[in-house]
Formats: C-alpha cells, structure tokens, sequence
C-alpha cells in the first residue's frame, strides 16, 4: 500500500468518525494499530482496544458536564479534606456516604455546626462524588433557591420549577439558617424539601442548632414541619465549633 492510499484509508476514517461522533477513535486508531502490530495482537484486541478508549473519554466528558451543570462554588474534592485536623468529624462515614447508598435509598444528609468548619467543603466533596456516579446533581444555597423559586412565581413559572428540581438526583442546600426568609420564602423551601422527602435524595448545611431554626422561619408549624421531612431518615453530622479558616489565618500570622 503506498504512502498517498494510506493517507486516503485515514482521512476517510476520520470523516466516519466524525459522522457517528467517535472523535477518541479519530484520535488514537493509528498510534494503537501501530501498538496492535508491534505486540501481535488479533484485530478483535485492538477493536476492544480502541471502542474502550472511545467509553472512557465519553465518561469523563459525562462527568465533566455533571460537574459542570453541578454549579458548584469551588471544585473540592473529599480526598482534599484534610480528616486528621477534624477528629470529631467521622471520616469513615463520610467516605461510606461518598460510595452513594444514601442517594439510593432518598436518605437527608445534613451537616450542621459553626461557620468554617468545613460543611460546604463536604457537602460539595459528596456532590462531586454523585456526579462521577453519573448523577444529576445541583448545588444552591438557601437564599438564591427561594430567590429563584419568587421569581418564578412572578412569572408564573413555579410548577415547570418545581418540576424540573425534582429531576435531580440530588440537591445540596448550602447554608440553610444564614438568612431569615418571610413567610413565602420559608414555604417555597418547604415545598421543595417535602416534594424530595422520600423520593429524592437532600443535603442540607445549616449554621443553626436545630432548636434556633424558628430564628429563620418564623411560622413555628412550618418550622416544625420542615425539621420533620429533613432529620426523617437522616445522616446528621456536626462539624463543630473551631472555624478552619481562623486557624488556618492565625497559623499564617505566626509564620
């Protein structure tokens, strides 16, 4: 075969390629035929080869979109949380949640304790570990979620809202108890949390102990009723009260 039918048989397999939209098979069938010939492998070794090359990239990409469509506000990872400085922090359990059987099950997760104390660290390390399960998962604090739901219902847009919240496998609510909310704020989130209850699965951060949340949502009955769809069934993990940030801020000011 001579130089200029070869360099054709290849530009014609690109073009196919990118026909069925395989551009990992674009990219890798020369340099692996080139491989398949050196260690004599069957062609049936190197199609295998080369379809798994094209799984494996479209898998990343799937994550990378999740992770994306995630909303995240940092990229942080559970690997990056540094356990060993939290002791009353139970790591095991954090890294059996991470493998994603809460999600199965619809089961809350629900951090509390003091501001810097690492709760959105975990809480997003936990939603990036849903999205390279392949999750659809949406990361919100409180306040732009009620904010989101009141302009909808200006629009007339609220049950399209709804309806497309429930289509996540999971939802991180950040920083539940930072501001308080009036009363159609507090029972937007209400209906949010009650439409997940049991069907879906829900991480909740909250500053507050569970007795001052009538601080931020001031109808008691709905409070209460809120506190019972969120701890039915939950993992509640208290962070604690020693802010990483301070100490990582006084630590600085000593060196």
């Amino acid at each position: 075969m001579n130089h200029q039918t070869e360099a054709l048989e290849q530009a014609s397999i690109r073009q196919y390629c990118k026909v069925v939209r395989t551009p990992a098979v674009a990219a890798n069938f020369i340099p692996l035929a080139e491989q398949a010939i050196k260690e004599q492998h069957s062609h049936i070794r190197y199609l295998e080869a080369l379809l798994a090359m094209e799984c494996e990239e479209r898998d990343r990409h799937a994550i990378a979109n999740r992770i994306r469509d995630a909303q995240l506000p940092r990229m942080k990872t559970l690997e990056e949380f540094e356990f060993e400085k939290a002791p009353q922090i139970p790591a095991a359990k954090i890294r059996d949640l991470a493998q994603g059987g809460y999600i199965e099950r619809s089961e809350p997760i629900v951090f509390t304790g003091d501001c810097g104390t690492g709760k959105s660290h975990l809480a997003t390390g936990l939603c990036v570990a849903a999205c390279y399960q392949k999750r659809r998962v949406r990361f919100v604090t409180a306040a732009a979620l009620v904010n989101e739901l009141i302009e909808a219902k200006q629009n007339g847009q609220v049950k399209r809202l709804m309806l497309r919240w429930m289509k996540y496998d999971l939802i991180a609510l950040d920083e539940v108890g930072y501001v308080p909310l009036a009363d159609i704020g507090a029972e937007f989130l209400f209906q949010v949390i009650s439409d997940r209850a049991e069907r879906a699965a829900l991480i909740v951060t909250t500053n507050l102990p569970f007795s001052e949340w009538t601080t931020v949502f001031p109808n008691p009955r709905l409070c209460k009723a809120l506190l019972d769809r969120i701890t039915d069934r939950a993992h509640i993990i208290d962070t604690g009260k020693e802010s990483f940030r301070f100490k990582r801020t006084m630590e600085r000011k000593k060196k």
